[in-house]
């Protein structure tokens, strides 16, 4: 029998017979691959290594402190979900998308079961919509295990304490709570955006094992730009940005203007990659057993439309919040460290049990520059120098600390003391109860990249 998809009907069938409906055909696509051993063990692996990896770090001596919130991960459950985060941002997610999403039309033509499947269901357009939501399931389903099982290894073993925010002021438990539940949430729309690239690059490369790698290969080449020093309109354009941006939840106040920016272009990403794999598997030749999708014609239709979307998205971020430099300047960087700083002095002087301050009474400074001055105060670098500089309520000397700084393209900073000895120069202070970790011996913080106030 000759298989001929027009208009959404299969040749040769018999036209009165009813369509299958897409909840069936979903129902059929879920079940297919939950099927497949990789899958099942990359649910497996989801909901349980993240919690024991986040209990067995917990316990151990040495913190991963060059991973943002690592530091704080022996004090909060609420540290592990966003070491996690941070891990799975780089590099979990977009490998879980490239084998769900980046197969799941390709497998059809390796197995060559396009006939048998169009025969049965008679709608190619029920056919996309049943496997991408599929795809979409199990994909959440997995970014639920990764979040659930690190939240619950970190209570488990550590506890529901506060969470010290990336600016240095106190979450309580609660808040901690939410704002992790939110970042992951922000993490969604990248990783449907890469989702999206392996429908389509599955869709437009068939049986090629280039599809399965695309949102790989595109996470990737997202992470070196951003290692770059590239203008700030260019690193928001990236449909990975939100991967980074959700830091800023945990700013007080928190610094939305990026992530925001960086989820609506992730969606945006989201719907054209979605639509021309649609349009083009809607018009794909299923006669030609030969025909695996693979063309220059295809290629084009599916690169150039994303191509158009990222200066598009440029040219909206330049346009709007115009930010053609780096976004890292002196003033912003002086202004966050002085801020960090006053909201974990206030903490260390909990720790001591010392009469309470307020950040008003400290009244803290910070005066920075790059390499001694040789070297103009603005962009990443780790040659950044702080002297912060407060004053005690009822005391006449001011106190000065300094810190050596490692600025990221993208904002974050690390924070290193350089002295005196007593304020930031051990890792433990001697406190009343016992030893405890100095908050102001390093520490993270986040210059926002856009224009503020």
């Amino acid at each position: 029998m000759t298989v001929t998809v027009a208009d959404g009907n299969v040749a040769g069938a018999d036209p009165h017979a009813q369509r299958v409906p897409v909840t069936r055909g979903y129902r059929f696509e879920v079940v297919k691959l939950v099927s497949q051993w990789r899958i099942r063990l990359l649910l497996l692996a989801c909901w349980v290594v993240p919690g024991l990896f986040v209990a067995a770090v917990s316990q151990q001596s040495t913190l991963p402190t060059d991973t943002l919130f690592g530091r704080w991960m022996h004090a909060t459950a609420w540290a592990g979900p966003l070491v996690v985060l941070g891990f799975a941002g780089s590099w979990a997610l977009p490998l879980l998308t490239s084998v769900v999403a980046g197969d799941v039309f390709a497998a059809e033509d390796r197995l060559g079961t396009w006939r048998h499947l169009l025969v049965a269901v008679r709608s190619p357009r029920r056919i996309f919509a049943a496997k991408a939501l599929a795809s979409l399931t199990v994909i959440l389903l997995l970014v639920t295990g990764l979040v659930a099982s690190s939240a619950a290894g970190g209570l488990l073993t550590v506890g529901n304490q506060p969470l010290v925010g990336l600016d240095g002021h106190l979450l309580t438990p609660s808040d901690a709570a939410g704002d992790v539940v939110l970042a992951w949430v922000c993490a969604l729309a990248p990783t449907l955006a890469l989702a999206a690239i392996g429908l389509l690059g599955s869709v437009v490369l068939g049986r090629s094992p280039m599809g399965l790698l695309l949102p790989a290969l595109v996470a990737v080449a997202m992470q070196f730009a951003q290692m770059l020093p590239l203008p700030v309109a260019v690193r928001l354009a990236l449909p990975g940005y939100a991967f980074i941006a959700w830091n800023g939840l945990f700013a007080s106040p928190a610094q939305l203007g990026e992530l925001l920016i960086a989820v609506a272009v992730s969606l945006g990403w989201v719907v054209v990659a979605t639509t021309l794999a649609y349009l083009l598997f809607v018009r794909r030749d299923f006669t030609d057993a030969t025909n695996d999708g693979i063309g220059r014609r295809a290629i084009t239709i599916g690169l150039l439309p994303l191509v158009g979307l990222l200066a598009l998205a440029f040219g909206a971020v330049a346009v709007t919040a115009p930010s053609m430099g780096s976004g890292i300047s002196q003033a912003k960087v002086e202004r966050s460290v002085a801020t960090a700083f006053a909201h974990l002095y206030r903490i260390q002087t909990e720790q001591f049990h010392r009469p309470a301050v307020t950040e008003a009474q400290l009244r803290v400074t910070a005066a920075c520059d790059r390499s001694d001055g040789q070297v103009d105060a603005e962009g990443p670098g780790n040659d950044w120098r702080c002297v912060v500089t407060w004053h005690l309520p009822g005391t006449a000397a001011a106190g000065t600390a300094i810190y050596q700084l490692d600025v990221a393209p993208a904002g974050r900073f690390e924070a290193d003391g350089d002295g005196p000895k007593e304020v930031n120069g051990y890792f433990l202070v001697r406190t009343p109860t016992g030893d405890a970790p100095n908050p102001l011996w390093q520490f993270d913080g986040n210059v926002e990249l856009l224009p503020t106030p």
